[in-house]
């Protein structure tokens, strides 16, 4: 089979899905991968031709299962998008072990698993991985020890991949995502929050789903053929600013 084929996890909504449609609408095959299989269930039929498959990324043998479906399917692997994750905000000392340990399998085994039951097949197509970290693994904040740790861990386990994989053909690069309008940033984001992250955000708004999709498959592309080992924050500019922005619009 010649089709090109991408594996995304977490692809049962938000950034996942999105990327999930923006790729099979560019003529890709697309496994979606979710721990969450009923949400899968209603999201699958709006993608013809692409392959539901319920799986939890912190689990090996679950891993190993569905990147064996994948090639059952389809006979390649072409690109791998390791977006699926966890979050969890409270203070450093309240979190303990469990929630650190449950963010860290989720969040970073999950990566290192999902992508290194895929090498095989993505050498033979020198293919891409594409792993979704957060502008939380470039920036510290208050409340995101855990998910900020997983996720800063998830940049360096991009820059070992593709320091180890380049030679064979396979590009591995990160995105990460700034505040994006996700169903759980409108949830858990009050006016205050948002109105502070406006403030911080050169072009002054939340990020779309669509917007970084769009990022994910450009790095899963052919276009970026020499692009390896880079984090393409996908932020409004957030990661480069500091403080002053509100002060320097009100001289506008």
């Amino acid at each position: 089979m010649t089709e090109r084929t991408a594996i995304v996890t977490g692809a049962a909504r938000g950034i996942g899905l999105a990327t999930a449609r923006l790729l099979a609408s560019r003529g890709w095959r697309v496994m979606l991968a979710d721990i969450d299989g009923e949400e899968l269930d209603r999201a699958a039929p709006a993608l013809p031709g692409a392959l539901a498959v319920a799986c939890d990324v912190s689990d090996p043998g679950q891993v190993a299962a569905m990147v064996a479906q994948a090639i059952a399917w389809s006979g390649r692997i072409d690109a791998l998008v390791n977006n699926a994750g966890v979050a969890d905000f409270r203070p450093l000392a309240e979190t303990d072990l469990a929630a650190w340990r449950r963010i860290m399998a989720v969040n970073l085994d999950g990566v290192f698993l999902c992508s290194q039951a895929a090498i095989p097949h993505l050498v033979q197509s020198r293919g891409a991985i594409v792993n979704i970290a957060s502008i939380s693994g470039l920036r510290a904040s208050t409340l995101r020890v855990a998910y900020g740790t997983s996720k800063a861990a998830v940049i360096h386990l991009t820059r070992q991949q593709a320091a180890e994989l380049g030679q064979h053909g396979v590009r591995a690069n990160c995105v990460a995502p700034g505040p994006v309008d996700t169903k759980l940033a409108l949830a858990v984001h009050s006016p205050a929050i948002r109105a502070a992250y406006h403030d911080a955000i050169p072009l002054n708004r939340y990020g779309k789903e669509a917007e970084i999709a769009e990022a994910i498959a450009f790095l899963c592309s052919d276009q970026a053929s020499y692009i390896t080992g880079q984090v393409l924050a996908a932020d409004g500019g957030f990661e480069a600013t500091g403080v002053g922005l509100p002060a320097l619009r009100a001289e506008d």
